[in-house]
């Protein structure tokens, strides 16, 4: 049997079909992280498209003058 942890609370939660809040313990937790989604809790860090360092690399480099 397979157990994780919790994404909520972090408690042991045994991965079965009888877990009908998996990977979550309880509906509350559930719930919990629900509305922290709901809340855009949850983001992904977007790089500043002028800022991006694969844009450095992809520029030809012009050889320096003497």
């Amino acid at each position: 049997m397979t157990v994780v942890n919790c994404p909520t609370c972090a408690a042991k939660v045994e991965w079965t079909a009888a877990n009908k809040y998996r990977p979550f313990c309880s509906d509350r937790c559930k719930q919990i992280d629900l509305g922290a989604w709901a809340e855009e809790k949850y983001t992904i860090p977007a790089a500043d498209p002028l800022d991006d360092p694969l844009d450095d690399e992809s520029k030809p480099q012009h050889p320096a003058q003497h």
